[in-house]
């Protein structure tokens, strides 16, 4: 006994992380092997503790070669490393790479030593839990090296082999392994199967496991089943999917709420509103917890029902019940609300789940009813949330300003946009970029004007966009000399001027008959370094079409094309249309050659101008109307 006593303290100082091991009270040499009662070798422990310290210190440590001293110690004991005693060293291993090492050094340490169906299981369990990027093929390299050695794995080796794999052709080798092997699958074994098939989106082969477990009298449990019921859902299976939910009852395995979403879910799809209820009655009376999963699924089959009053009826259940609703439950009612023109429900919506009417909520619903083209109601409840929460949501302030703009209520937006502060949320040249294009869409100079000198003295500072929008704004309206001191002003201020700014200054000035300055501002920007691209070009064109300089015009299209900027449609058309209306008919037709030479695909304009060249002799010039082809070319929040 004192012997022994000695023996257990120096295995605690040798390997103390694997003290827990002699808490069996297992007896141990490392010369010779004890037996258990039914005669079998015990392991070794202390030798076990050894040599997974050797290899683990040696990794810590990013020593070069561990086994050379695991070489030397094993090959001092006798008898050697028993095949029990490798499977156990390699379980307490961490790394991969190392126990597949440790695997391969086995085999060199004896002639006698053999691996056997358990240690080979071991290997598969690690590779299957490692990320390396070549474990499958790592792992169908040893199944061949079992197959050389003539070494049968067990059912425990196939099932691991099972979960591991997943595609159809590796699950279908398993199964010539069971066979060969001459094993009987179990219902783990049948489980896995069915599992592995549905990991590879095999519903079919999945359900076809399944018939075969059962007539061999076996079940899943609930989680197989549900895995089950939701790949035959997902894939349209609806006989299939009943088939499992009805066989699941049979077996007495009873379905959670789990089981029964996925069925309601399928059932919403397909447009069977009352046998979803039916399925969330049965749910109910079966004592399954309810929770915003399965209301939301229940209450989102209704919708597609069209059923406005009962998804309201079932929203009020699942209000008083405490499960909190999400964006996505106010956006299947908000939808179906829509729909159906009942928006006057929504006041009713809101009143019953009031507690739960957080800032971040109603700045969904504005942003929805936005995007949905419901201004009106936006606004409503926009207003409601300003009333009733003293903080502000950005997202919801920046959706009800977008909102008012793309609707023309400049009006408001402007009153918004002033108001904002009051909620805590600061302004920022977004919101003011938001107002500036509604007010320059609309030609609202004088609000225009007046915001802009508000931001200049308030903050915040312009950005690049401002002054874009704000140069093509006041070029639209044909305000001139008011772009050109935006642009000054953009020259002077720590933003300077890009191609957008450029192409807004000269789509202004030749629109508004000063050709000869856009001309030179387009020498300008390249002399400071700027490319001008396919909208430069094409504006610049344009405007030397309708002053009747269809030299200078075609002179800077083939500059364009030496400058390496191909013209678009856009640019033929102008082009084109500019010689039909001066009678230059055959330049106009080589034109219309290298348009088709260059792959484009010319649109209804380009054919208007051709018809207009084919019917007939043309007058040398003719009387402009407004040219509908290109209007302003130049999108100042490119």
């Amino acid at each position: 006994m004192y012997q022994e006593s000695c023996l257990l303290q120096s295995l605690f100082r040798c390997c103390p992380k694997e003290s827990l091991i002699l808490t069996l009270g297992v007896h141990f040499s490392l010369n010779f092997l004890n037996q258990n009662s039914r005669g079998y070798p015990i392991p070794r422990y202390q030798l076990i503790c050894k040599v997974t310290h050797i290899l683990t210190k040696s990794q810590s440590q990013s020593q070069t070669n561990p086994f050379t001293d695991l070489s030397q110690y094993l090959s001092s004991l006798s008898p050697t490393l028993t095949t029990d005693e490798a499977s156990l060293i390699l379980k307490s291993l961490s790394c991969p790479s190392l126990a597949l090492k440790f695997f391969h050094f086995c085999s060199s340490l004896s002639p006698n030593f053999r691996h056997d169906p358990f240690t080979y299981s071991r290997l598969f369990l690690i590779l299957s839990k490692s990320l390396r990027p070549d474990r499958f093929n790592t792992v169908r390299s040893l199944l061949d090296d079992m197959e050389k050695s003539g070494i049968r794995g067990n059912i425990s080796t196939v099932n691991i082999l099972i979960g591991f794999f997943g595609n159809t052709e590796d699950l279908g080798t398993c199964m010539r392994l069971v066979k060969k092997w001459e094993l009987n699958m179990n219902a783990y074994t049948y489980k896995c199967l069915v599992q592995a098939y549905l990991r590879s989106f095999d519903s079919g082969k999945a359900f076809s496991v399944y018939g075969e477990m059962k007539r061999k009298g076996y079940k899943l449990d609930v989680f197989g089943y549900n895995m089950l019921l939701n790949a035959l859902a997902k894939d349209g299976k609806v006989d299939q999917t009943y088939m499992v939910f009805e066989d699941m009852k049979r077996k007495h395995c009873v379905p959670d709420e789990y089981t029964y979403t996925i069925m309601m879910k399928m059932n919403g799809k397909l447009g069977r509103c009352d046998e979803s209820l039916k399925l969330f009655d049965e749910m109910v009376s079966n004592g399954c917890s309810l929770n915003s999963i399965t209301y939301n699924t229940v209450i989102q089959a209704l919708a597609n029902g069209r059923m406005v009053d009962k998804v309201i009826s079932l929203f009020r259940e699942m209000v008083e019940n405490g499960c909190r609703p999400s964006e996505f439950t106010y956006s299947v009612i908000l939808n179906v609300l829509v729909v159906e023109g009942r928006l006057n429900k929504l006041d009713e919506v809101i009143e019953i789940s009031k507690k739960y009417m957080s800032k971040s909520i109603y700045a969904y619903l504005v942003r929805t009813l936005s995007k949905l083209g419901h201004a009106s109601e936006a606004h409503r409840l926009f207003c409601n949330m300003w009333n009733f929460h003293d903080k502000g949501d950005k997202d919801a302030y920046v959706s009800m300003l977008e909102s008012l703009c793309s609707a023309g209520k400049t009006t408001e937006a402007i009153d918004l946009l002033s108001k904002i502060k009051e909620k805590g949320i600061n302004t920022d040249a977004f919101m003011y970029n938001m107002v500036f294009s509604a007010l320059g869409r609309l030609k609202q100079i004088s609000h225009l004007h007046d915001l802009y000198e508000k931001m200049k003295q308030q903050g915040p500072s312009p950005d690049i966009f401002t002054y874009n929008i704000l140069i093509c704004s006041f070029g639209r309206a044909g305000k001139v000399d008011e772009a050109i001191k935006t642009f000054e002003e953009l020259e002077k201020s720590d933003c300077k001027p890009d191609i957008v700014s450029y192409n807004s200054l000269i789509n202004c000035l030749g629109k508004n008959g000063n050709i000869d300055e856009a001309h030179m501002r387009f020498k300008e920007m390249q002399e400071k370094g700027l490319n001008p691209d396919v909208v430069t070009y094409s504006t610049l064109i344009e405007c030397f079409g309708k002053t009747d300089k269809v030299e200078m015009a075609c002179a800077l299209f083939d500059e364009m094309f030496a400058a390496g900027c191909c013209p678009n449609i856009v640019t033929y058309n102008i082009l084109l249309d500019c010689l039909e209306k001066t009678g230059r008919t055959a330049q106009a037709v080589d034109l219309y050659t290298k348009l088709k030479q260059q792959g484009l695909t010319p649109d209804s304009i380009t054919y208007a101008v051709l018809e207009r060249l084919q019917s007939g002799p043309q007058k040398k010039f003719r009387v402009r109307r407004q040219n509908p082809i290109t209007g302003w070319v130049v999108s100042p929040l490119k």
